[in-house]
């Protein structure tokens, strides 16, 4: 072999050797370096910075199709953060031109919502203020003319509580949605329908994939994806139901405050009732699904468009206001009083301790234990059955129902068939924020005398206690809707359905998504002719004579409908009572039921009952006539 053999062959080896150490010294370089993770998103931050575009958010229609919740564009002014460093002079340019303080408006551009490389909007200007920026742009380097989807209520405050707001995400809010795309400064639901089917409403961000250098200026883009708007739901409300039910409420409790109160041995006599607030549900009985909610107080969820102030909220859910936020209809929390009683009869019959037709004779009070439990202005009905018991609401029939079932075995035949009506528990309606309420027992009792001894003489329950229940009072609680749809159970021969907002989703191609359909919780059984002779007493109370209800619904004036309904008058310690009624139409079919609440507003058949008759005049195609309060009604 030649020397020029051998020193190629040395040669080639080496370029060969220094090839394998190059290739393992990049390997080992891209091991401990490039391929950790912490390297890999910070090389990828350093070259690719998304900023993002918000979606709008679908809209909310009536069952009819009618838009109550839509999105519309409003001007905005965005400033160009990075052309603020080379024209400071900007700030107090533009400060000037929208009235506000300089540092004010510095918070608003610094606002971390937004990326440092995306406009940063800053005010929602009026027109003169437009064509001044575009006039003089040599003055606003940066500053731009710009839109931004914003939610509109073309109804005002009508549904308020029903429909929800939207706001700011919070941190807890973030941490519940990981995972979900969510970012801060995203707009979320807060309540009702906006935060029920808020996975529907949402849209999705728009997002630009924008090439930075290592000195975080753009040098490109890389792509780009437009927002896409959320899922249009459509609800199970009929707006102009909705409107008759909001608009009767608030009569009905400017009557009751322009009312003064004459009933005899009142200690509130000589004084106007108080009314403060109330609410009304309208439900087909047949499906669950709810026409209209309402509860005065009430808001306008404009106030929220954009965030709200610290003080303007706090004025909303100030208890010395009357909480305008809270939606009665779905958490206020009352006594039922008489409407109770169709419980306390169905619980009677199912156990076989009266019977639809058994005689009972009505001295006006039941004596317990050397307590007399007297009837409302200590009223003697003379013989009477169960159906003329529920006509003239004899609280005496329905004291010994309870009486005998404490008195024969202890029995909770009430609390178990509260139950089962679905009271003490959430109705489970997807806009949420139901309490349970409260059905009493011994349980509760013992519970509750721990937990507050000072409140009560005894840890025990007593025949006393049951005899209270049975008239819907002592510590029971229930709230409008789930007196709404314990009612609707009875009235369309026994299924309990869980209550139901919304009809279906489709996307803004009109592709229907979702359909959402009527969910049975439950039979309640009724035995035989009982419910019968029940629906008719019931009947009786709108009809007869003698019928607590009758007075209210003289006026009705739709012929041919028949109506059934239960009065209802809850006593509350210290304050006038709760004024309560039910009812729905036609009573052997139901298309409609109506459950009406006012706090502090006297007797059932005075004030929530000609509500309820306003309610159905305007859904029967009669010129609703005002509801006025009825003098004399002292029934409950």
């Amino acid at each position: 072999m030649n020397t020029d053999t051998l020193r190629f062959r040395m040669t080639t080896l080496g370029v060969v050797v220094a090839c394998l150490f190059g290739a393992l010294f990049v390997r080992l370089w891209y091991l401990q370096v490039l391929d950790t993770s912490q390297f890999q998103v910070a090389a990828q931050q350093n070259g690719v910075r998304l900023v993002y575009t918000p979606a709008p958010r679908g809209r909310i229609l009536d069952r009819n199709g009618n838009v109550i919740v839509d999105n519309r564009v409003v001007n905005v002014l965005d400033i160009d953060r990075r052309t603020l460093v080379k024209n400071p002079q900007v700030v107090d340019t533009l400060a000037a031109l929208l009235g506000e303080s300089v540092e004010t408006l510095k918070l608003a551009i610094a606002d971390p919502r937004y990326s440092d490389l995306g406009p940063v909007p800053v005010a929602q200007p009026t027109a003169d203020q437009i064509t001044y920026v575009e006039e003089h742009s040599d003055e606003f380097a940066g500053v731009s003319v710009a839109q931004q989807v914003v939610r509109e209520y073309p109804y005002g405050s009508l549904a308020a509580h029903l429909l929800g707001y939207v706001g700011e995400i919070n941190a807890s809010e973030l941490a519940d949605h990981k995972g979900q795309g969510y970012k801060a400064g995203d707009q979320i639901g807060k309540s009702g329908v906006e935060l029920a089917y808020e996975s529907q409403l949402r849209g999705t961000p728009g997002v630009t994939k924008l090439e930075v250098d290592s000195d975080g200026n753009v040098i490109g883009t890389l792509g780009s994806q437009a927002p896409v708007q959320g899922h249009d739901i459509r609800l199970s409300i009929d707006i102009n139901i909705q409107n008759l039910a909001e608009d009767s409420l608030y009569q009905g409790l400017q009557s009751a405050r322009a009312t003064v109160d004459r009933e005899r041995g009142s200690q509130f006599a000589g004084q106007h009732y108080p009314a403060p607030a109330g609410a009304v549900v309208v439900e087909d009985p047949s499906s669950g699904q709810i026409l209209a909610l309402a509860s005065q107080p009430t808001f306008d969820p404009t106030e929220f468009v954009n965030g709200i102030s610290t003080s303007l909220f706090a004025q909303l859910t100030n208890p010395a206001a009357n909480e305008p936020l809270e939606d009665r209809a779905t958490s206020g929390l009352y006594a039922p009083g008489s409407t109770f009683k169709l419980v306390t009869a169905t619980a009677g019959l199912n156990k076989g301790l009266i019977t639809p037709y058994s005689p009972y004779y009505d001295k006006g009070f039941i004596k317990v234990g050397g307590q007399l439990f007297r009837n409302d202005g200590g009223t003697a009905y003379g013989t009477v059955s169960l159906g003329k018991a529920i006509v003239v609401s004899d609280d005496s029939y329905f004291y010994t129902i309870g009486a005998d079932f404490w008195d024969n075995g202890k029995s909770l035949a009430i609390q178990n068939t509260a139950k089962d009506y679905g009271f003490g528990a959430p109705t489970g309606i997807p806009i949420g924020g139901e309490p349970p309420g409260l059905v009493p027992d011994p349980t509760t009792r013992r519970k509750e005398f721990e937990e507050y001894p000072g409140d009560y003489l005894s840890p025990d329950w007593y025949t006393g206690d049951n005899i209270n229940l049975a008239i819907g009072q002592g510590e029971l609680t229930v709230t409008p809707l789930q007196v709404a749809n314990a009612y609707s159970a009875f009235a369309n021969g026994g299924t309990l359905y869980q209550p139901q907002v919304a009809l279906d989703a489709e996307n803004q191609h009109g592709v229907k998504l979702l359909t959402i359909m009527p969910k049975p919780v439950r039979q309640i059984p009724i035995a035989g002719i009982g419910r019968d002779v029940m629906l008719s007493g019931f009947e009786g109370v709108i009809s007869d004579e003698d019928g607590t209800a009758s007075g209210a619904f003289d006026s009705l004036d739709v012929p041919g409908l028949t109506v059934a309904g239960k009065t209802g008058t809850a006593q509350v310690l210290g304050k006038e009572p709760t004024s309560v009624f039910v009812c729905w139409a036609p009573a052997a079919n139901p298309q409609y039921l109506i459950t009406v609440f006012e706090e502090q507003a006297g007797y059932g058949a005075s004030t929530a009952a000609p509500v309820a008759r306003r309610i159905l005049q305007g859904l029967y195609g009669v010129k609703p006539t005002p509801p006025s309060y009825i003098q004399n009604a002292a029934v409950n």
